[in-house]
């Protein structure tokens, strides 16, 4: 795995970075509109970027929320996009987590 490449958690829910949980994509979302939302997202972060710079609150907002909706659309925020139930450890450190063994094992 290089340092570019996530650590992924065995069922595909979750990266790890920095000791953290983040969602993954919905694997379920058409590659098309992955790709559509993904290219938003980088917009919008870009626009967030600019407003910073700019000293724009309502710019950045506006970006933010350009942020939040792209995320949400990929289904790393908002209602976990899987079916079984499980809870979504979202921005848990992993040791917190039932991920724990399986990350303290490639340590």
């Amino acid at each position: 795995m290089s340092s570019s490449t996530p650590l992924t958690t065995p069922d595909g829910r979750y990266i790890v970075v920095r000791g953290r949980l983040w969602r993954c994509t919905n694997p379920e979302l058409p590659e098309s509109q992955r790709q559509e939302w993904v290219q938003q997202l980088m917009r919008a972060r870009r626009g967030v970027a600019q407003a910073k710079r700019a000293d724009d609150p309502q710019a950045e907002r506006e970006a933010r929320d350009r942020v939040d909706e792209a995320k949400r659309a990929l289904g790393e925020r908002g209602p976990v996009w899987w079916r079984d139930g499980a809870p979504d450890y979202t921005q848990y450190k992993v040791q917190n987590t039932p991920y724990a063994d399986w990350y303290a094992a490639l340590l």
